[in-house]
């Protein structure tokens, strides 16, 4: 059986997808210490326009978590700069990871720089390097 909203109807698939990449986003912005009230909102915003697509194409649900956190760090950038930082660069140019694949399933942050997988979308608080020194 699965999940139940407060009314006691199933949720849809649909609304459990779009419940999970909430989290996953949520939770690196938490780990990297960003989750302000504004930016909590640019991950609603994101989370309405990608409802709206997965109705549109029902296929794309598998993907939702790496297109949120791309509009995210989209609207990030626009606003406050990159994000999140590559923790695993020590040095050069502090620069922001990117979300692979750009459009699939299982999606994670990469670096291109190092070319390596730093953490699973979500998982930015178990990366390797902790949290950027101020």
């Amino acid at each position: 059986m699965g999940a139940m909203n407060p009314t006691g109807n199933p949720v849809s698939p649909l609304e459990q997808a779009l419940h999970a990449a909430r989290a996953l986003v949520l939770a690196d912005l938490i780990a990297r210490e960003v989750a302000e009230a504004d930016v909590v909102s640019l991950v609603e915003e994101s989370v309405t326009q990608r409802r709206w697509w997965v109705e549109q194409w029902p296929e794309g649900l598998a993907y939702l978590a790496g297109l949120v956190a791309q509009d995210v760090q989209d609207a990030l950038l626009d606003r406050y700069g990159r994000w999140p930082l590559c923790p695993v660069c020590g040095s050069g140019d502090p620069h922001a990871l990117d979300v692979e694949p750009e459009l699939g399933p299982d999606p994670h942050w990469v670096c291109h720089k190092a070319g390596v997988k730093v953490a699973a979308v979500g998982a930015l608080g178990t990366a390797a390097g902790g949290a950027p020194s101020s």
